[in-house]
């Protein structure tokens, strides 16, 4: 999707898997003119025309009708020849947009991320360097080209280096280690669920032997990391932070595991990042007496921001909504007129300046007078015997403080709830073990393997709402089938939580 700005042409990257109102949403926010579809995207576009707020010009890959144009036989009478320099990029500065890319839509509708032709340089040519890539290097990409690790990450390593880059359009753990073997990959960008769906995956034949050097990407959990070093052996693992708009990164270069990235104190002055004490409850930043955020102690979970500046590494651009681009900015951190970015991320640091990911601000919720971190209880749920997916949640129940845990689960069959109810008690404090158990076949997620929870936040532990078995931990008896009798004992308040 298309269209003019200064000097050039800036293209937004439309998730294809997109339809309906959320189609809609992102091609009015981002005023495109114009769509490249396949035939596989052109009825998805049909079916909204009628909600777009302009005239969308639709380019199809192969056989057209209605007012759709040939893109194919447009691009045969285009000239070969290099379109002069002055004419085709005068006026065009690092500054000017070159592409609009959507937020994964975790929690609602995507956002559109404006990206300079700065920013999409520095992710290209970082991830380049940083995974010191080579023209000999086969790099496997199966995430989608619509985001930034994917589209910019991992495309640069490959291709500014002379390398190759090896796409397989969806996800596969059973043909991911034949697939990696039979084209001599060396390298493969992750999201971390990329990681636990292989982990959970039973042993392949073939899967320590391949040519992998090095994995690079984010969001892998400290268990995972251990499989993927000691049982698919992979040469080591590049961890890294970024938010696709945002000016704060990370990568993790010693290879502690766990870690997103080290900020030694000797080298605190060089980075722009920051954590902050958060309230869970109100969601904001904590301020003291003069009116200023509070730097956490090690240890200590809080906001990662990052101080914004003119140069190219710490600015923000922003988003296609002028409103979500501010509410993302936090002014009057430390000092009078500065302005800092949200992160919408929560961290800790550690004595050695090592920073680990907590969770999502709005992920993490309170019950019993303590903050719960989503991640953190997932990652103790993944070891339960049987379980292969988990997305934990925060659940209200009318006339109680707080919410309350709910864990969505994927499990083998048959799956023994006792065990579940046994290792809770005894791996997780009280205020952490999930109340509310959801079994489900599969887990939604977005593009970039992202689970999705607004839906499941919306249904609760709502009856009416699914047909998923819901269950609910007595406190004397374990997990027991979540009825209507008991979901109105509940919700009236007679069982004491």
């Amino acid at each position: 999707m298309v269209w003019p700005v200064q000097g050039g042409v800036a293209t937004a990257l439309i998730n294809n898997q997109l339809t309906g109102a959320a189609l809609a949403h992102c091609l009015n926010i981002s005023q495109a003119m114009h769509c490249i579809v396949d035939a596989e995207t052109s009825p998805c576009f049909e079916q909204v025309k009628g909600q777009l707020s302009r005239h969308v010009q639709q380019w199809v890959q192969g056989p057209v009708h209605g007012d759709q144009r040939d893109l194919v036989n447009a691009l045969k009478s285009c000239s070969q020849l290099r379109p002069d320099r002055q004419t085709s990029r005068g006026g065009l500065t690092a500054k000017d947009t070159v592409l609009y890319i959507f937020t994964s839509g975790t929690t609602g509708l995507p956002k559109a991320a404006k990206i300079t032709h700065m920013r999409a340089q520095l992710y290209m040519r970082g991830f380049a360097g940083s995974t010191d890539a080579r023209k000999t290097d086969r790099i496997y990409v199966t995430l989608p080209l619509y985001h930034a690790t994917g589209g910019l990450c991992a495309m640069g390593a490959g291709l500014l280096n002379g390398g190759s880059i090896v796409l397989r359009k969806k996800f596969s753990a059973t043909h991911f280690w034949s697939d990696i073997r039979a084209e001599g990959c060396t390298m493969f960008v992750y999201i971390g669920e990329l990681c636990r769906y292989l982990a959970n995956a039973p042993e392949a034949e073939g899967e320590q032997d391949h040519k992998i050097r090095l994995i690079f990407g984010n969001g892998l959990r400290p268990d995972v990391w251990d499989v993927m070093l000691d049982r698919f052996k992979v040469g080591g693992v590049l961890e890294f932070y970024g938010a696709t708009e945002g000016n704060v990164s990370f990568f993790n270069f010693d290879g502690r595991r766990g870690a997103i990235g080290r900020i030694p104190s000797y080298l605190r002055g060089k980075f722009n990042t920051r954590i902050v004490r958060f309230d869970v409850e109100h969601e904001q930043p904590v301020r003291a007496a003069d009116g200023c955020c509070i730097e956490v102690s090690p240890g200590e979970v809080g906001e990662c921001i990052g101080q914004i500046a003119n140069d190219a590494r710490t600015s923000f651009t922003g988003y296609a909504d002028k409103a979500a681009t501010e509410k993302k900015i936090l002014h009057d951190v430390f000092e009078k007129g500065d302005a800092w970015f949200r992160t919408g991320d929560l961290m800790r640091i550690d004595g050695d300046g090592y920073i680990y990911f907590v969770d999502r601000i709005g992920d993490t919720f309170r019950w019993k007078g303590e903050n719960v971190a989503t991640s953190e209880v997932a990652e103790r749920l993944a070891g339960v015997p049987g379980v292969l997916e988990v997305n934990v949640y925060g659940v209200p129940i009318h006339g109680m403080d707080g919410k309350a845990g709910m864990a969505a689960l994927v499990v083998e069959d048959p799956f023994d709830l006792a065990t579940l109810a046994d290792y809770v008690d005894r791996e997780l404090p009280g205020y952490a073990r999930p109340v509310f158990v959801r079994l489900q076949k599969q887990i939604e997620t977005t593009g970039t393997f992202k689970y999705r929870k607004i839906d499941l936040v919306n249904d609760g532990f709502d009856l009416s709402l699914t047909k998923d078995p819901l269950y609910f931990r007595d406190p004397a008896k374990g997990y027991v089938k979540l009825t209507k009798a008991l979901h109105a004992k509940i919700t009236s308040g007679s069982f004491k939580l």
